[in-house]
């Protein structure tokens, strides 16, 4: 199972986003189930089960795992394809972000737009290095810091894009025979207070609650 694979499909990004679906998709994320095993926990019917895990199937985000025999019945064991998921902006690719159309260091809307993008061309080349089965040379480096005040926050990037600058003057050469461009990305953005994403993973549960007491109550 991959630690975190990409859906650049719009149907398998509609499949991936119903809530049923998606606590299906969690469960099998933990390790293999049957449509019975699923069925107790998330309180539907079998049949309707394998209903939705044969579209998850049909657009890759589960596999079969194996079977076992139980009684005179023979059931299909499947996983998840990836312990977690990342939905591309491909999926909506006629309303995806452009950083080209402006340029705003100082905005977080443009800071999103290049965060889309990452998500694009980084989710497209893994699934070309996972096809041509090569290895796919990336780097990236994530951390924290705290600011003392507004003034050292703004000091702190006039250092870093001065830095960054000069490390990307000193190994660029655009004349290299053979060369291969690369896409650098520095962010600096707040930290998500506790309470914000408590509150946020509290309504995403509620909602995937309410959608699965919807679904029983119609049948």
């Amino acid at each position: 199972m991959l630690d975190v694979t990409v859906i650049e499909d719009a149907e398998a990004a509609a499949v991936s986003l119903d809530p049923i679906r998606a606590r299906l998709l969690a469960e099998l994320a933990a390790g293999p189930a049957s449509a019975a095993m699923l069925a107790g926990k998330v309180g539907l019917p079998r049949q309707k089960v394998n209903y939705h895990l044969k579209a998850l199937e049909r657009h890759g985000l589960v596999e079969l795992a194996g079977e076992r025999r139980k009684g005179n019945v023979t059931e299909r064991l499947m996983r998840a394809t990836a312990a977690s998921y990342v939905i591309s902006p491909l999926a909506l690719a006629a309303v995806q972000p452009d950083p080209d159309r402006f340029r705003d260091q100082l905005s977080a809307r443009w800071l999103l737009a290049l965060a889309a993008r990452l998500v694009r061309d980084v989710g497209s080349l893994i699934t070309g290095a996972a096809k041509a089965r090569k290895r796919l040379a990336t780097y990236a480096l994530d951390g924290e810091v705290t600011f003392a005040s507004a003034a050292d926050r703004a000091a702190f990037i006039e250092e870093l894009t001065v830095g960054v600058g000069a490390l990307i003057r000193k190994y660029h050469d655009g004349d290299a025979e053979g060369g291969r461009p690369h896409r650098i990305v520095v962010a600096v953005h707040p930290t998500l207070k506790p309470e914000a994403a408590e509150a946020a993973e509290a309504a995403e549960v509620a909602g995937i609650a309410d959608a699965a007491q919807a679904v029983e109550a119609g049948h």
